[in-house]
Order: C-alpha cells, then structure tokens, then sequence
C-alpha cells in the first residue's frame, strides 16, 4: 500500500505513533547517556546482608526449591510473587519459621499455589532443616530504613508526612495510635 493510498486520518494516526517511537527511542538513549555519567547508581540497593552459614546455606536452597521463579530476593527472581527484598526487618526469624511450617495459618488467608506440582503445603512439607536455613536466610535480608522494603519510614521527620497527619488524620488519632517515626528510634524496633 503507497502512503497516498492512505485515507488523511490514517496518515496522521501513522504520523503520531512514528512521533511517540522516535520520543521514546530518543528518551531511553538520553536516560542511558545520564546513566552512565552518573558517579552513583541510579537505583540504589536498599537491602543488605551479612550472611552467617546457615544464611549462605538458606540462599542455595531457596534458589534450588524454584523460590526465585514467583519471589524476588537480591534482586533476584521474579514478581508473581511477595518480594522478600528486606524481609528480614519486617519480619522475625520466628515468625519466618512459623509461616515456612503453616503458611496459610500465619497468614490468615489462603496461600497462593506454588506451582503447578507444588500446592500450597509445597513449603511446609520442606524438611525442617531445609525449612530453618531458609528462614534463617530470609531474616538476614535487611532494608535500609526508609527504603520502601523497609517496614519504619525513614528517621528524620519529614515535613510532608507531618502536613498530611496534621490535615487528614482525625484529632484523636495521637492518642489512639503510635506514630511509627517514634518506634523507629526504639533499639527493639522488629515487629514479630
């Protein structure tokens, strides 16, 4: 079909899309120039770790048992799944034990399936060595406070969180709740 066969609408319809390819083309190319004349990374991690060898140990059985293919963790592994990035200030060691044994019971709810020949016990039936290691892995994943994986907001005040409390939370809410930027100073701050 030559390009004066086409009706004006098609013309320009072709004409907007070309323009959004070239914008798109011409703005990944600016972005990756300002990437790499950056002196830090663009996208920081905000998990780390410090393995012990039992954590080491936990790591290599998360990967073997297909764990990456729905959970991320290190950066690694897929969404379909809970990122477990952080996990570990989130979260204690027990309370990862109890949910590795019973996870629809630590839950609430039920579970996904985890994958097509492992249902959703497909954990809980992990001997309990294997089931330790992991938990013992995935609480050493820390997040850097203020992170998004993390569970305490960052620890300096922040004047637009302060705004908004002041704006849209009712007047009794100081005294019913605890402002979760005060907790992130106590040393026990781990909720279990």
């Amino acid at each position: 079909m030559k390009l004066s066969q086409l009706k004006l609408g098609e013309k320009i319809l072709f004409g907007i899309v070309g323009l959004i390819f070239v914008f798109a083309v011409l703005s990944f190319i600016m972005l990756e120039i300002y990437r790499s004349r950056l002196d830090h990374p663009m996208y920081p991690s905000t998990t780390s770790f410090d393995f012990t060898q039992e954590g080491q140990k936990g790591s290599v059985l998360f990967r073997e048992r297909g764990c990456p293919d729905c959970h991320r963790a290190l950066r690694n592994g897929t969404n379909q799944g809970v990122s477990l990035d952080g996990i570990g200030s989130k979260r204690s060691l027990d309370y990862l034990l109890r949910f590795l044994k019973k996870p629809e019971a630590t839950y609430e709810t039920k579970t996904m399936d985890h994958g097509l020949t492992k249902g959703a016990a497909y954990v809980a039936g992990l001997p309990d060595a294997e089931q330790h290691a992991i938990a013992v892995f995935l609480s050493e994943l820390k997040a850097t406070q203020g992170s998004a994986d993390a569970r305490l907001p960052m620890p300096e005040r922040s004047g637009f969180v302060d705004e908004m409390v002041k704006i849209w939370a009712p007047d009794t809410w100081k005294s019913e709740r605890r402002d979760l930027r005060e907790e992130a100073a106590s040393p026990n701050n781990e909720r279990h």
